[in-house]
């Protein structure tokens, strides 16, 4: 046994690893420890082993299961990884269960379910072996784990044909040489969540030829172009007599039509018009979460932004230094000079009309940038009204050193001077 955990009994095996539950010796805590069948020759290599790298670079996250340590016992060669214990996997979850889950428990786990995937999609990995006994469940917070069968996207294909469990398996990794990439974990999470709805799995084929039977039963033959498709990186031809299938609603009568449209969606019989995990994330089903989301951040935000006192501390947006010429300003500063500025646009200077009759027919004039305003506004300015009876003409040479603008076409009436005014 590992050195400082106490073995508290067997939780599960695989082909590849055993799982126990263990108990730190130290601070008490339980964790799942997962030990290897396959005997290491040092400690380097347990560390660059794909398992290990992949957990390393996708934590933390909230979907994805965390490796707290790595323990490599040097006269056995066993690799036992120590890792956060969860209560249960979706398999044990409905396993002799009568009654469907609440429609909102399978809508949050299949979201966070989306969320982990694309995860480790964006960060270069897909796991190749979606199922339910892989995914982790504790308090209502889903995690994706066991990552023994991971690859990374980049590698080129022809990958393993064998690597999924057959029930879940995409029909590129069933009716090609091993050449699938990341949407095969979409479709597996689709037959996971068929399975979490209805509470039996979708596509239970007893060998290959009555796996690809059984989708097409569902979902129907596809196109010739599609199965050409595949052919070309197969070497064992195949046909298919054309075949309409029952159809995914049809076994899932009381669904809401938003789940059988992401249903359908990531069960796409070709990878290329399946949905990825990130579009996924968007549809229509996962609406209401979203929109929870983004209001629980909302009050996380004016709760960090404001004191006890209803005070704003600080301010609720991401500032950036803005450049004037050789000075940085504070957002405070941006704001009044914004401020002033619109004022100054509302209510323009009478000193200032004499230049603007100047240019009412176009005409150019020296007009040095320290007076260009730094913020623009959409708005129009409000200007007195318009006389074209009373405009003047008077031509102004530019000066050569100076820059020059064009100002638009328009007429400003005389202002008439209060008494006192200079």
């Amino acid at each position: 046994m590992t050195v400082g955990y106490k073995i508290i009994k067997k939780i599960g095996e695989g082909t590849f690893s055993e799982v126990l539950k263990t108990q730190n010796l130290k601070d008490g805590k339980f964790y799942a420890c997962k030990t290897m069948k396959q005997t290491i020759n040092s400690l380097e290599k347990a560390n660059n082993l794909r398992e290990v790298q992949a957990m390393k670079r996708l934590s933390p996250h909230t979907n994805i299961i965390q490796l707290h340590e790595l323990i490599y016992d040097k006269g056995t060669g066993t690799v036992s990884l120590i890792c956060e214990l969860m209560e249960m996997n979706i398999y044990e979850l409905i396993q002799g269960r009568r009654t469907p889950l609440p429609d909102q428990t399978v809508k949050s786990y299949m979201y966070q379910l989306c969320r982990s995937l694309e995860h480790i999609h964006r960060c270069g990995i897909f796991h190749r072996d979606v199922k339910p006994e892989n995914i982790l469940i504790k308090q209502n917070v889903l995690k994706l784990g066991d990552f023994g069968s991971c690859r990374s996207v980049y590698s080129k294909p022809p990958h393993t044909e064998y690597i999924s469990t057959r029930w879940y398996r995409a029909p590129e990794c069933l009716l090609t040489d091993g050449y699938y990439t990341q949407k095969m974990d979409v479709w597996s999470a689709g037959c996971v969540f068929f399975e979490i709805l209805s509470l039996h799995p979708l596509f239970p084929g007893a060998n290959e030829l009555d796996q690809v039977a059984k989708i097409h039963n569902v979902l129907g033959t596809p196109d010739q172009s599609l199965l050409q498709k595949f052919k070309q990186s197969r070497a064992m031809q195949f046909n298919f007599p054309p075949k309409k299938g029952s159809g995914i609603s049809r076994l899932l009568p009381s669904c809401p039509a938003p789940a059988i449209s992401l249903l359908y969606q990531m069960l796409a019989y070709d990878p290329d018009e399946r949905i990825s995990a990130d579009t996924a994330l968007k549809h229509t089903y996962f609406r209401e979460i979203r929109m929870g989301e983004k209001k629980s951040e909302t009050l996380q935000r004016i709760s960090e932004n404001v004191d006890g006192k209803g005070n704003i501390v600080k301010l609720a947006h991401t500032w950036r230094p803005t450049k004037l010429g050789k000075h940085c300003v504070s957002p405070q500063h941006n704001l009044k000079r914004a401020a002033d500025t619109q004022s100054r646009r509302n209510a323009p200077d009478p000193a200032q009309l004499p230049r603007l009759n100047m240019a009412a027919h176009g005409h150019q004039f020296p007009f040095p940038f320290s007076a260009i305003p730094a913020f623009t506004f959409n708005h129009k300015p409000t200007l007195p009204p318009i006389s074209p009876k009373k405009c003047q003409t008077q031509v102004l040479k530019p000066e050569d050193e100076m820059p020059c603008i064009t100002v638009k076409t328009f007429c400003m009436p005389p202002v008439e001077r209060k008494e006192g005014e200079t």
